[in-house]
This record gives structure tokens, sequence and C-alpha cells, in this order.
């Protein structure tokens, strides 16, 4: 899969509670993201980059590469910093958390990162 984009809100599955409250949106079902590897989303206008880095966990982070502009961060490269998951940048390697989106390898820039949750076997995340 190379790109994601939102689920509609009746979407099979879907609880219309759930994806009624204000800023969150469904956008796949996690069975949808493979493990260590990146999709990118676009998302009520916004490109948004997934990981799944586990069974139950994925993190989004904007698309866009702080340093360049380039929509290219679901092509980056997973990692770790200690106990801190990482993503590098696919094109000049800046290091990010992809809990806060501080970069580890050129200050001053940051990485924008998004909360996510699992309902019901989907993903949402606020914008």
């Amino acid at each position: 899969m190379t790109a994601t984009l939102e689920l509609g809100a009746l979407e099979a599955g879907m609880d219309e509670a759930v994806s009624g409250i204000a800023g969150w949106h469904a956008v796949c079902r996690l069975d949808d993201l493979e493990v260590a590897w990146g999709e990118a989303a676009l998302i009520a206008g916004r490109q948004v980059a997934l990981f799944r880095t586990g069974a139950n966990e994925v993190f989004a982070v904007a698309h866009e590469d702080p340093a360049t502009g380039a929509h290219v961060m679901a092509r980056g490269i997973l990692g770790s910093r200690g106990e801190r998951p990482t993503i590098a940048s696919p094109l000049h390697k800046e290091v990010y958390d992809l809990e806060t989106g501080e970069c580890f390898s050129t200050p001053g820039l940051s990485l924008a990162t998004f909360p996510t949750r699992i309902a019901g076997g989907v993903v949402e995340i606020e914008l």
C-alpha cells in the first residue's frame, strides 16, 4: 500500500460516537498497516505519515520533511535512540523522535506529531 485515505464515517464496523468526536479522524484499519513500514495518508487535507511500530502501536507525524519541505517522511527509516522510537528523513537523514518530533541531529528542526488511538481495529488520528 502506498497511500491511505481517510475512511468514511459510515465504513462497516465504525462506531458513530467515536468517528463523530471533533478532531479525531478514522484513517485505516490497523491491519492495513505493515509493522516497521511507513504509509502516507491524506487526512482532512493534510499529508500525514503513519508508522506501525508494534502489534497495537501507531505513530503519526507530518509527511513533510522539516529540513526540505518535501513530502517524504513516510519513506523514512525507523529506529530508536535508547527507548525512544525515531524516524530518519530519507533525504538528509535527520533523526526525529516519533513521540515528540524533537530532532536529534539538527537543533532547531522539529517534526509535527499527532495523537493516535485504535478503536475497534481502526486507526484514528487527532489533528
